[in-house]
């Protein structure tokens, strides 16, 4: 007991006493978990009720942690000290090495069901141990349904379910393309970006967020097939963290991605004004302007009838246009352009998802921009490719209340256009930068020759 209340004193915690600064003491518990790989997969709220649960518990040189044949406490995660697990007395040892466990590192079973699972082997301490004890009673707390809410997935929003992802191991995520989700024949550039800064969100400590990101498209995307994004990390330091991350499909990267997060720190503050734009309640969805071509009388009825038959259905993002094009008598305009984005439903609380929500919603209609000055008249398409993507993100935001997008086009050369913009909360607060240079051709159909049937 003495000895317990001399390493209370050192280190602020210990199994009976209450720590003499609770704060504190409970964000160093917090830090730490976090820390631990298959904890960083898990939702931030449920990393938090981790470190509510855990209890400290001390061991010293050469006391038994756990025993053969024991059910133990739980999940011991190693706070301070070394442990070991030596060989059955069975066992030929010449040779063998003895496995042992360090700080940061976890052991043993965790059940909330009557029946336990047996430890194989004895734990030792090898010297003074301080483990943070996840006891049976809390073992639901590491699994959970998805990636961003510990709570039942009942009404979750469509793009939330986008940017889940199914973990295989540490740091390697499966990812799917959701049915009715946007794309274009082939996966959606903004599913790319927002999963795999999911899976790099998901390989850094919740209490760090992203603050840039920078991206390459390098091949398109199959949307049957399932995606699959691996994390490397790159460095991990208290205030800063950063990950790489590659997408493969077919065995071949598709995309990559390199992400910094930031430990929340306060420092100088200025930013650019918000331009005037109409309330966004006020506009037409982009799902009622492509109704409203369903009746105009401009376009011929044989032609209408062919948009009957394509149903106009609800996109996980809700985008209002401020300045729509007329796309059936196009006009040139000026390289810029205004919208309010949303998305649809509900998000969690997590602050990753909605970083991540806005980066899936910053490719939509974004490199369009770079084409309103060559929208001169009717009867050519163009082609559009994102070739890389860059975000800052410089302040906490909600990606399922109003973001005013404002965009400009720079220059366009070379059949590539640049664009960049910034996104606004609707009280004025510039919370994103973004940039994107992107693949435009003109495709004049009166000039493609209709194939041979022979």
């Amino acid at each position: 007991r003495e000895r317990e209340r001399e390493l209370g004193d050192c280190c602020g915690w210990f199994l009976e006493f209450p720590p003499m600064e609770a704060e504190p003491e409970f964000e160093r518990v917090l830090s730490f978990l976090g820390s631990i790989p298959i904890l960083q997969q898990l939702p931030a709220s449920s990393v938090k009720r981790l470190a509510e649960a855990v209890k400290f518990k001390y061991f010293g040189t050469g006391d038994y942690i756990v025993r053969e044949g024991e059910a133990g406490e739980g999940i011991y995660f190693i706070w301070k000290g070394e442990v070991e697990v030596p060989p059955a007395e069975d066992a030929d040892v010449a040779g063998l090495t003895m496995p042992s466990l360090k700080a940061g590192d976890y052991f043993g079973y965790a059940s909330t069901g009557p029946v336990k699972e047996i430890h194989k082997a004895d734990v030792l301490a090898s010297t003074e141990v301080i483990c943070l004890v996840l006891s049976h009673e809390h073992a639901d707390l590491l699994s959970t349904n998805s990636i961003w809410c510990s709570e039942k997935d009942e009404g979750i929003a469509m793009v939330e379910k986008i940017l889940h992802l199914e973990s295989l191991e540490v740091d390697v995520f499966r990812a799917f393309t959701v049915p009715l989700s946007p794309s274009a024949g082939h996966v959606f550039g903004g599913q790319l970006l927002g999963q795999a800064l999911a899976a790099a969100s998901k390989s850094v400590d919740p209490s760090l967020l992203v603050h840039s990101l920078h991206s390459y498209f390098l091949r398109t995307g199959d949307v049957s097939l399932p995606l699959i994004y691996g994390v490397q990390r790159i460095r991990d330091g208290h205030s800063f963290a950063i990950r790489h991350v590659t997408a493969i499909q077919k065995g071949h990267t598709i995309f990559t991605m390199s992400a910094s997060f930031q430990r929340a720190e306060q420092g100088f503050e200025h930013q650019k004004a918000m331009p005037l734009a109409p309330n966004p309640e006020k506009l037409l969805t982009r799902e009622q302007l492509r109704e409203s071509y369903r009746t105009d009388p401009r376009i011929p009825v044989s032609y209408r009838n062919k948009l009957l038959k394509n149903k106009v259905v609800l996109g996980p993002i809700d985008i209002r246009l401020c300045e729509p094009e007329d796309r059936v008598k196009p006009t040139a305009k000026e390289p810029r352009q205004k919208m309010w984005l949303r998305a649809r439903g509900k998000l969690s609380d997590d602050q990753a998802l909605h970083r991540c929500v806005a980066a899936y919603a910053s490719d939509f209609q974004f490199i369009d921009t770079s084409l309103r000055p060559h929208r001169e008249t009717a009867g050519f398409s163009t082609v559009t490719l994102s070739l890389d993507h860059a975000m800052w993100f410089h302040k906490a935001f909600r990606a399922d209340e109003w973001l005013l997008f404002v965009v400009e086009s720079p220059c366009a050369s070379g059949a590539r256009g640049l664009v960049q913009g910034q996104m606004y909360t609707q009280n004025g607060e510039l919370v994103m930068s973004v940039a994107q240079e992107g693949v435009i051709r003109r495709f004049d159909k009166a000039k493609v020759k209709t194939k041979s049937n022979l």
